[in-house]
């Protein structure tokens, strides 16, 4: 999954809707793991975020990682990322 986004969230998170309406307007994959279902997902959110279960989490091919992100923050990353998402 080196050029993609991983997008740790759950159903229930109004930030993670967002997040996903917006990723998904532009036409940007991701993986989504919800952290819900996945066994493993929810510590792998702790970890990144010093023992709080904030979603949404998502990797960026480049390393960044976005918590809880504003759309204009997304933005900025994907364009940074450009190269690496094949846009």
């Amino acid at each position: 999954m080196e050029n993609s986004i991983t997008f740790y969230g759950a159903t229930w998170c109004g930030d993670c809707k967002r997040s996903k309406t917006y990723l998904d307007e532009h036409h940007i994959a991701y993986t989504d793991i919800n952290i819900d279902k996945v066994h493993g997902a929810a510590e792998i959110v702790k970890k990144i975020n010093h023992g709080l279960a904030s979603i949404p989490t998502i990797i960026f091919p480049n390393g960044e990682i976005l918590v809880e992100p504003t759309n204009q923050k997304l933005s900025e990353t994907i364009a940074a990322n450009k190269k690496a998402l094949h846009l």
